[in-house]
């Protein structure tokens, strides 16, 4: 029987995918992180003052030799990697920095006053219109070309929030962010719903080659979640169709084949009843008395065994429908034994067969219709004596075997060829044709199947074979009834 494993369900492969989606996804959001962060130089990122002078006089480097630098892309470039912003203001009005987003909104006009009033050229600057940021503290540097000051380098002497930086990362990150969240989206599908998808693809394949009639068809059971399941539940659904279709066909087959063997086993006795009949109303044939006896006894056994084949017919099919109901009583089996030998005594009288019967101590008894529990060993006790030659045994006996009876018929004949054995309960199998060398006419060939049909409405067995020491050998297995 098939369990689901928790660990393997679909829905634990979901959540544990989700889950998993999510720890990459902050992992990999943390190493971008620090990645961006780690991108500003430790070699740029210095205390405040130091930091002004080094800016400072690379300003007065670059200005001496290129007096009309443009600030702006200058410092971005070159200082754009420093965590700390700071700003360049020059006489001449020019004014850059590193990181404007960064740097405290009116840094640069306080710088501008700075220089003004340093460089003794104040006109009555515009002082503070705003108030600075408490955890702003500038520290100033001054750019010289030629001996002649041209400009500050204004740096805060505290570095800026983290939230500075992260409003500053907040476009990459959340760039990156759908990104990563799209890859992860992608792989999760491909490697938890993609197998999942494939295996509901066959399970519908297969359901759609079931319903067209092809019953050989399976889905596959790799796996070990819901779809596992409904996919062995199918498999099951499909091998129970499909037995179910043979069991149909065969069972067509058998109707057909009994339908040929009735035709033909009737045919026999009623071609032989017309042609003596027809024999019989000839005007211009002149038959003696003797002749015409001989020609009515003929007509008459044909139609007892026409009535015979008939009457066996009707017994199988009320045995084998179910429309028969059993009258379940202790039937000793003494009395069966008795039944037998008294209907086969002249026969057996006649070709001096020698008859023994072994009933146990007369306290066996069998849970069964007794009409019909007598008509399985008439049956199998005739059959035995038909193939019994003369001056043969004929053996019955019976034993207890725990909560049941096994009734054991054997003979002396030629037995029964291996070949035939599997058929030996089959309809119209001919005793004659399994057992050579018998000059005795068989049956109607109905004998053993009504008793095979018998002893299965007594939910018993019945076997036969060929016991070591030569002849035939019948088991009948039935259920002890429990006192007589």
């Amino acid at each position: 029987m098939f369990e689901r494993l928790w660990f393997r369900s679909l829905y634990s492969r979901i959540a544990f995918g989700f889950i998993a989606l999510l720890a990459a996804l902050m992992l990999a959001q943390m190493l971008l992180f620090l990645w961006l962060t780690n991108r500003f130089s430790p070699n740029v990122n210095r205390p405040p003052a130091q930091l002004a002078g080094l800016v400072a006089a690379d300003m007065s480097a670059q200005l001496a030799s290129h007096p009309g630098l443009e600030i702006e892309p200058y410092l971005r470039e070159r200082y754009g990697r420093a965590y700390q912003p700071f700003g360049v203001v020059l006489r001449d009005g020019r004014r850059g920095s590193n990181r404007p987003t960064a740097l405290p909104h009116d840094l640069l006009a306080e710088a501008h006053i700075y220089m003004r009033r340093e460089f003794r050229e104040s006109h009555g600057g515009p002082g503070r219109d705003r108030p600075r940021p408490a955890w702003v503290r500038t520290e100033y540097a001054r750019i010289t070309v030629e001996g002649e000051d041209v400009g500050v380098v204004a740096v805060p002497a505290n570095p800026p929030p983290v939230f500075v930086g992260l409003w500053e990362l907040a476009p990459t990150l959340t760039w990156a962010g759908l990104g990563l969240l799209a890859v992860g989206a992608v792989c999760a599908a491909l490697l938890i719903f993609g197998p999942t998808h494939k295996r509901l693809r066959t399970l519908e394949q297969a359901a759609k080659a079931l319903g067209e009639g092809r019953t050989d068809v399976r889905a596959s059971e790799s796996g070990g979640d819901e779809v596992t399941s409904l996919a062995r539940t199918f498999n099951r659904m499909a091998a129970d169709l499909e037995s179910r279709a043979e069991a149909l066909g065969e069972a067509d087959r058998a109707r057909r084949q009994l339908l040929a063997d009735v035709s033909h086993e009737l045919m026999t006795p009623l071609s032989a009843i017309r042609g003596y009949v027809e024999t019989l109303a000839m005007p211009e044939l002149t038959l003696d008395v003797a002749t015409r006896r001989q020609y009515l006894d003929i007509v008459a056994k044909e139609t007892h065994k026409l009535e015979a084949i008939i009457g066996d017919l009707l017994d199988l099919a009320r045995l084998e429908g179910g429309g028969d109901t059993l009258k379940r009583e202790a039937v000793p089996v003494a009395d069966l034994f008795a039944r037998v030998a008294e209907r086969h005594a002249r026969v057996v009288n006649e070709r001096e067969i020698e008859l023994s019967m072994d009933a146990g101590n007369g306290s066996l008894a069998i849970d069964g219709d007794a009409a019909r529990l007598e008509q399985a060993l008439q049956n199998v006790a005739a059959n035995a004596i038909r193939h019994t030659p003369r001056g043969g045994r004929l053996s019955l006996r019976a034993e207890r075997e725990g909560d049941r009876i096994r009734i054991i018929v054997t003979d002396s004949g030629p037995g029964i060829p291996p070949e035939h054995l599997p058929r030996i309960f089959d309809r119209f199998y001919k005793a004659d044709g399994s057992r050579a060398g018998t000059t005795v006419p068989s049956g109607s060939g109905l004998g053993l199947s009504i008793v095979h049909a018998i002893v299965e409405r007594h939910q018993g067995e019945v076997r036969a074979s060929n016991p070591p020491e030569g002849g035939a050998r019948f088991e009948l297995i039935l259920p002890a009834a429990q006192r007589v």
